[in-house]
């Protein structure tokens, strides 16, 4: 997916929050400078998931590209949230970095306690990659697509049991957002990830997951799961034959999971630019675009204004639906 169809995601241009206050001389040398010592990149979550493993990638390319080092640092806990309120409260030299993902948006939205404000309390530095979640069902449901699901729901109010890889996430809010344009009743059953839920769905205890493509392509594969859609506005080229929301009759639902990186709010502008730099490079490799074909993930690099504007998009949508679905999540 190209930036400009990003950037069409957004529904207020966040321009203004991304104008820096002009850089004194000692500034500008530093920036020329930098990176002179090593660079952490905080990924809020435990080592081992497809965040982490992103948080490595770019890490080691920064690494590469801008001669200098660059860490990940995990600081995991309340979805995210303790990792990247240790970022916000970084001093805002660009040597503490955010490996943002689609919880920064989702858990500020829907969680009160998240102790970090996402639009005003980072610099934005550039998109990394995005990439649709899918559908999946168990295969036993007697359904074929998301208008089946969506029929059967209506039969059977709160029949229906919905498995997530927690509450306030993103695999919670798009059930969520289903429920509020379709006016359903399906049951949230939150987990400790997609992964155990997934085990259960294929049991039969739930019957509808969502979750990123790698993690549930080697089951729709092999026939244990059905895939129903994939969420974003297009089809994903990892799995050309399952439609999109828009496809599946549901306008105007596009959903992206989405890798980012932040620095404290107040970085200055032109280390900021060199990270963006840097960004634009590292996803035009051959290895990085490998990997992430692997991962079912498309480029989508821009300016930082445009994650900006990316950013109060996915938050203000997710905050639509918590508001319209009058959901208490503590």
């Amino acid at each position: 997916m190209n930036i400009q169809t990003l950037t069409r995601r957004a529904l207020l241009p966040l321009a203004a929050a991304t104008l820096l206050a002009s850089q004194s001389p000692a500034q500008a040398q530093n920036a020329a400078n930098y990176p002179d010592r090593p660079v952490r990149i905080v990924v809020p979550f435990a080592p081992g998931a497809g965040t982490d493993a992103m948080g490595r990638l770019v890490a080691l390319k920064l690494g590469e590209i801008m001669g200098g080092t660059f860490v990940v640092d995990n600081r995991a806990g309340a979805s995210g949230a303790i990792g990247t309120q240790h970022v916000a409260q970084q001093p805002a030299d660009g040597y503490t970095l955010l490996l943002v993902a689609s919880p920064f948006t989702t858990v500020a939205a829907s969680l009160p306690t998240a102790g970090y404000d996402a639009l005003r309390g980072f610099a934005p530095v550039g998109l990394v990659a995005t990439g649709p979640l899918v559908w999946a069902a168990n295969v036993s449901l007697p359904v074929t697509s998301m208008k089946d699901v969506v029929e059967l729901a209506r039969q059977k109010p709160g029949a229906l049991n919905y498995g997530s890889a927690g509450a306030g996430g993103v695999n919670h809010l798009v059930l969520e957002q289903l429920k509020a344009i379709t006016s359903t009743d399906i049951a949230h059953i939150p987990y400790r990830g997609v992964a155990p839920a997934t085990v259960d769905m294929i049991a039969g205890q739930i019957q509808l997951v969502t979750g990123t493509i790698p993690a549930l392509l080697p089951f729709i594969k092999d026939g244990r799961v059905k895939a129903l859609a994939v969420t974003s506005a297009k089809r994903s080229s990892a799995l050309p034959d399952v439609p999109s929301m828009g496809e599946a009759g549901f306008a105007g639902i596009d959903v992206l999971n989405y890798f980012a990186i932040s620095a404290p709010a107040g970085t200055p502008a032109a280390v900021v630019d060199k990270l963006n730099a840097a960004l634009r490079k590292m996803v035009t490799l051959p290895d990085v675009l490998a990997r992430f074909k692997s991962d079912a993930v498309e480029p989508a690099v821009g300016t930082p204004a445009q994650l900006a504007a990316f950013i109060e998009a996915d938050y203000r949508a997710w905050v639509t639906v918590v508001k319209t679905q009058n959901l208490k999540i503590e």
